[in-house]
């Protein structure tokens, strides 16, 4: 509601002065200042939603406040006595109610219902020969009211990008610190069980977008960040990034069955998520480490998207392990080099317990045209399915290959 320090409005983008009579109208409507400030803070405003539970300081004072100084300086403006800076004033107020919480809808409706009020009280106070007068104050306020809550929603929303980067940046402090094994700065907590969380997101994001490029990834981290938030109960300290990242939740809770859901709804149907339990922060990295291998065990072993956990692929966890055989162990897929559909084939049958039909289902194809795809593996492998010894080595040679790149490949 403020106009300027020398009574000045805009017409055709250029300023001119309020006529006397305008200026006389607004000296004689100046002393209903308070009374109109303190009818807005307690009555007016009150309309509003989300404006009664404010605390009653912010409504009684500073808001009450707020509306005094933007009348007053209107008024004085348009009357030629110069007044501070106006937008500096509001700025300053809106990034204290940015940093209350206060919603920006109800912090902009309060400047749009103000100018109500004190257009309202013009018009109460002009005489029926002052319409010309009443209207070139109406104007004047318009463009005014435009003008500072224009500057209020840019200092608010500043504001609020500035706490949201402080509060990511400690976050991920805390994050990198508990993912190393050590306590956050000014952790308050003690020290106790924590349940670490490695995601790995899936290529294509499940709302559009152009796959790792920074508006998309900062968006699916962000609902990423939220389902945890959400479904633990708590601010979750995590690293996340375009691939995935890990998490970590105090007190080792279990994720909740809606977990898996909700993490596909935010970073698509591909997303795969696996959890180890941690004694103690010192234990973190280690339980880290082993989340991230699951994951990359699942993954390599045809496992469907989803959650995951070490019990899930004991058998395909021990045998991903390198050793000094490792490389030999490789070795024995060499001759399906250069055959993609051969080693898919074994993959899936693997996974299936070897079972053809439904091997041949998850590869949309004939039974028949299965059999023929596994005779050719065995006789280019010199490896038998039918034999328990023959099949574990496979499993271990798809895995090594998949999990650990310095193997034979």
């Amino acid at each position: 509601m403020a106009h300027g320090q020398d009574g000045e409005r805009r017409t055709g983008g250029r300023p001119r002065e309020l006529s006397a009579g305008a200026a006389a109208l607004a000296a004689r409507c100046e002393p209903r200042v308070n009374a109109l400030a303190r009818r807005m803070a307690r009555e007016v405003f009150g309309q509003l939603r989300g404006y009664p539970e404010l605390p009653a300081e912010v409504k009684d004072v500073e808001i009450a406040a707020t509306a005094r100084h933007g009348m007053r300086l209107f008024l004085r403006g348009a009357t030629g006595r110069p007044g501070p800076d106006a937008l500096e004033y509001f700025q300053e107020r809106a990034a204290r109610r940015a940093e209350e919480g206060m919603p920006l809808h109800l912090l902009l409706r309060t400047y749009t219902l103000g100018g109500q009020e004190l257009f309202r009280a013009l018009r109460e106070t002009a005489r029926p020969d002052e319409r010309d007068a009443l209207a070139e104050l109406a104007e004047a306020l318009f463009a005014s009211i435009d003008r500072v809550v224009g500057a209020v929603a840019e200092s608010y929303l500043d504001e609020r990008t500035a706490l949201a980067a402080e509060r990511h940046e400690r976050r991920h402090a805390r994050a990198r610190a508990l993912l190393e094994g050590r306590p956050p700065a000014g952790a308050s907590t003690p020290d106790g069980p924590a349940l670490v969380l490695c995601l790995r997101f899936p290529d294509s994001p499940p709302t559009g977008g152009s796959p790792g490029s920074p508006v998309t990834v900062r968006r699916l981290v962000r609902r990423v960040q939220a389902v945890l938030d959400r479904v633990f109960g708590t601010d979750v300290p995590a690293l996340l990034g375009a691939d995935g990242g890990h998490a970590v939740v105090p007190g080792g809770a279990e994720p909740p069955t809606q977990t898996t859901e909700l993490l596909r709804e935010a970073a698509g149907a591909g997303v795969r998520l696996a959890v180890a339990g941690a004694a103690g922060t010192a234990d973190i990295p280690r339980a880290a480490r082993l989340a991230a291998e699951v994951v990359r065990v699942a993954a390599a072993c045809g496992r469907p998207p989803g959650l995951h956990r070490l019990d899930d692929v004991l058998l395909e966890y021990h045998l991903s392990r390198p050793s000094e055989g490792s490389d030999r162990i490789a070795a024995l897929l060499d001759p399906l080099a250069g055959r993609p559909e051969l080693a898919e084939t074994l993959r899936t049958h693997l996974e299936e317990r070897q079972d053809r039909r439904a091997t041949a289902r998850r590869l949309n194809l004939h039974p028949n045209s299965v059999d023929h795809r596994l005779a050719r593996i065995q006789e280019l492998t010199g490896v038998r399915l039918a034999d328990p010894r023959d099949t574990a080595l496979l499993l271990a040679a798809l895995l090594l290959r998949e999990t650990d790149p310095g193997v034979t490949g």
